[in-house]
């Protein structure tokens, strides 16, 4: 999909579609993060503290649990 922006008062502004924002959950009251690498822009919602702590230690657990798994798949 290719997207022009949208001139809005002195800024621009980019309009997502409704198919990209139900994707993504993403709605009006949603905060965003927006970031770049210098060519790429990246635009998330900001993940609740909890729901981020929670898959850490979901990750950790599987880590400790298929570390020779994952090590033999790796190879």
């Amino acid at each position: 999909m290719q997207k022009r922006l949208t001139r809005t008062g002195n800024s621009h502004a980019l309009v997502l579609d409704k198919r990209i924002l139900e994707a993504t959950g993403i709605d009006s009251d949603t905060m965003l993060e927006v970031s770049t690498d210098g060519d790429v822009i990246l635009i998330s919602p900001v993940r609740d503290e909890d729901r981020v702590a929670k898959l850490q230690r979901g990750l950790d657990r599987m880590h400790e649990r298929y570390a020779g798994a994952f090590r033999r798949l790796a190879q």
